[in-house]
């Protein structure tokens, strides 16, 4: 899912890179209204921990494997923005040093794991996570949205592909999508495992959007 350089056409990435910076700079913003002292370290330890996690893939089918995306765990535990805000910068860091993903369509990645992935898990998770409540909720909705995330994004960046030409939609989203449906399934496992245990050892840890509320 990591796009490299090349396979976006200008009229793409330069869209992308300009709606993730400013995507970007709201989430710094809003972070920074309700910025506790144990934000930043956990932000830290998150980024430290998805950055690790990807590095280590695990076998789909026919030959594919996966990795870990970890946007909805980060979001689960940072709430949306700081969550958006660590998943940026591990796919800066894999782009810079490590040349996973092209500097061009580093707006694009952003966009598609950060916004799209991260920020669009969040609302399903905290949907299911409502409407079932409590401990039961969050391990569920965090299920779901870990799944719905990988693939959301995965057809973000299938649409991305199409409209810079790179390779139709009717090919890249059914490639793209389905692959990423048996990856969201790992994605899942991951996540709600180590939900489970945090919700066991330090259930303050999860991310309570009351709290945020109460800075507005």
């Amino acid at each position: 899912m990591h796009i490299p350089d090349g396979f976006l056409a200008a009229n793409t990435w330069v869209p992308a890179w300009i709606v993730s910076m400013g995507g970007l700079g709201y989430c710094i913003k809003r972070v920074s209204v309700f910025l506790k002292d144990k934000t930043v370290p956990l932000m830290g330890v998150m980024a430290a921990f998805i950055f690790a996690a990807q590095m280590l893939n695990f076998p789909v089918a026919a030959g594919t494997s996966g990795h870990l995306l970890g946007g909805v765990l980060a979001v689960v535990l940072l709430g949306p923005y700081a969550g958006a805000i660590v998943i940026a910068v591990v796919l800066a860091v894999q782009c810079l040093v490590f040349q996973d993903g092209g500097l061009t369509a580093l707006g694009a990645n952003i966009f598609n794991m950060s916004f799209i992935g991260a920020m669009g898990g969040y609302i399903i998770y905290n949907v299911i996570k409502n409407l079932i409540g409590g401990n039961k909720g969050i391990i569920i909705g965090t299920a779901a949205a870990a799944w719905a995330s990988v693939v959301l994004a995965s057809s973000a960046c299938a649409v991305e592909l199409a409209v810079s030409g790179t390779s139709p939609l009717r090919i890249a989203l059914p490639a793209m999508a389905l692959v990423h449906m048996l990856i969201g399934i790992g994605e899942a496992f991951i996540s709600v495992v180590v939900v489970s245990f945090v919700l066991k050892t330090r259930p303050d840890l999860i991310y309570n959007n009351g709290e945020e509320a109460a800075y507005e």
